[in-house]
C-alpha cells in the first residue's frame, strides 16, 4: 500500500501576514514604519482629492480630454467604434475562461473575474456621476458596460457549444475590428472625412501608441533576423540602423519627421503631421523590440533549428514553427515592457504641437478659467495612463501563463 502523503493545512490569513510583515523584531519596526507612512500618504491624497480639490476643470473639460476637437455632430462613430470593442472584448474574454490553457473549466466566473467585474460595474456607475455628465451620456456608459458584462457571460457560458472552426476566427475580429475603427474615426466609406488635425485627447494618444505597437512588432522581428543572418549586407543594414535609432533621442526623430520629409517628399506626397509622428513611433520602438527578440533568438538552442532543418523543413519554417515560437516566449516579458514605455513617450507628442492626452491638458491649464489646477488634471492624466500600462501587464502576465507549457491550469 502506498504513503499517504502528510496532510498539509494552509496558514491563515493571520499567519500568512504575521509571517510576512512580523517575522521578526526589525521586520515589525520596518513594517509599522511603512504602515504608517503609507497610511498617512493615503489619508493626505483622500483629504485633498474629497474636500480641497476643484475636479470642475476635468468635468467641464471630459469631452476635450477624451477625444479632443472633434465634431460633435461625428461622435456617434466613436460611441458606435466603443460599443464593437465592448462586444469583442465580452467575447474574447468569455472564450477564454471557456476554454483555458489546458484542463475543463473550473468555474463560469473566477475570483480574478469577480473582481474586474466588481471594478467595471464601480467605474461606470461612477465616471459618469463624478464627470456630471448629461443623462443620455451616463445611459450610454451603462449599456455598454451592461454589453460588455453580457457577452463575456454569454460567451463564458456557451462558448463550447461554438463549433471549432468558428472559433478559429475569432481572433481575426481584433484586426478587423482595428480596421473598421480607422474607418469610423478618419471617415470614407461614405463618411465625413475627419481630419487628424481634429483628433485629440486620449483618442489620439490610444491610436497613435496602437498604431505603433501593431506595426514595430513584426518590423522589429524582421530587424531581428536581419542582425542574425549570414548576408554581411542584410546584417550590417540591420546593424546601422538599430545603433542609430537607439543612439538618436526620440524628440529628435520626431522633429525630423516633422520637418524633414516636407522637404524631401515631392509637394502633396508627404503625410499629414499626425501620420508622420505614427511612422516615426513605429520605426523608434522596432530597434527596440529587435533587440529584445535577438536576445530571445539568443536563449533558444542553436540545436532546435539543426534538428528542425535534419526533419527537413526548409529554414523560413523552421524559423517559423520551431525557433520563434520559442524566442518570442521568452523575449515577451521585455517586448511588452518597450510597448508600455511606447505608450508613456506618446506624450513628447504635445512638443511637436499635436494635442495627445498631455497636449490638451496643457491647453486646458492655459485657459484663465482653469488656472492653478494643475494638481488635479496631472493626477487624472496619471491614473489614466496607469490604467493603459497596467492593462497591458496583466495582459502579458496572463498571456505568459497561457504560452507556459509547465504552468499549471488556471482556477
Amino acid at each position: 500500500m502506498d504513503a499517504v502523503p502528510p496532510l498539509r493545512l494552509r496558514p491563515g490569513a493571520w499567519q500568512r501576514l504575521r509571517r510576512g510583515l512580523f517575522a521578526s523584531r526589525v521586520d515589525g519596526l520596518i513594517s509599522i514604519v511603512l504602515i504608517g507612512f503609507l497610511l498617512a500618504a493615503a489619508l493626505g491624497l483622500a483629504k485633498w482629492a474629497l474636500f480641497q480639490a476643484q475636479w470642475a476643470v476635468i468635468s467641464a473639460n471630459s469631452t476635450l480630454f477624451a477625444v479632443g476637437r472633434y465634431p460633435l455632430e461625428q461622435q456617434w462613430r466613436l460611441w458606435l467604434l466603443t460599443t464593437l470593442l465592448a462586444l469583442a472584448t465580452g467575447l474574447s474574454w468569455g472564450l477564454l475562461r471557456a476554454f483555458p490553457r489546458s484542463g475543463p473549466p473550473v468555474t463560469l466566473w473566477p475570483r480574478n473575474d469577480r473582481w474586474a467585474v466588481a471594478i467595471l460595474v464601480v467605474l461606470a456607475i461612477w465616471r459618469p456621476m463624478a464627470l456630471q455628465l448629461a443623462l443620455p451620456i451616463q445611459m450610454r456608459w451603462w449599456a455598454i458596460t451592461g454589453l460588455l458584462l453580457l457577452a463575456r457571460w454569454a460567451a463564458g457560458r456557451w462558448g463550447q457549444a461554438i463549433p471549432q472552426v468558428s472559433r478559429r476566427l475569432v481572433p481575426l475580429i481584433w484586426p478587423l475590428l482595428y480596421l473598421v475603427g480607422m474607418v469610423l474615426i478618419s471617415g470614407g466609406l461614405g463618411l465625413v472625412q475627419v481630419a487628424p488635425s481634429e483628433w485629440g485627447g486620449l483618442l489620439l494618444t490610444l491610436l497613435m501608441s496602437s498604431f505603433a505597437i501593431l506595426l514595430c512588432f513584426p518590423l522589429g522581428v524582421l530587424l531581428a533576423l536581419g542582425r542574425r543572418s549570414e548576408l554581411p549586407l542584410l546584417r550590417w543594414g540591420s546593424v546601422l540602423y538599430i545603433e542609430f535609432i537607439r543612439g538618436a533621442p526620440l524628440i529628435t526623430l520626431l522633429f525630423l519627421g516633422q520637418n524633414i520629409l516636407g522637404f524631401l517628399l515631392p509637394g502633396g506626397m508627404a503625410p499629414d503631421r499626425v501620420w508622420r509622428a505614427a511612422w516615426v513611433l513605429t520605426f523608434f520602438a522596432a530597434a527596440y523590440v529587435a533587440e529584445a527578440v535577438r536576445s530571445g533568438l539568443s536563449a533558444v538552442p542553436a540545436g532546435q533549428l539543426e534538428a528542425a532543418r535534419s526533419l527537413g523543413l526548409p529554414l523560413p519554417l523552421a524559423l517559423i514553427h520551431v525557433v520563434l515560437p520559442q524566442a518570442l516566449r521568452v523575449a515577451l516579458p521585455a517586448t511588452v515592457g518597450q510597448f508600455i514605455t511606447l505608450l508613456q513617450d506618446t506624450t513628447l507628442l504635445s512638443l511637436i504641437g499635436l494635442l495627445d492626452l498631455l497636449g490638451t491638458a496643457r491647453t486646458v491649464m492655459a485657459n484663465p478659467e482653469f488656472l492653478g489646477k494643475n494638481a488635479e488634471v496631472y493626477l487624472v492624466l496619471a491614473v489614466l495612463f496607469w490604467c493603459c500600462c497596467a492593462a497591458l501587464g496583466l495582459g502579458s502576465r496572463a498571456l505568459e501563463i497561457r504560452l507556459n507549457p509547465q504552468a499549471q491550469p488556471s482556477r
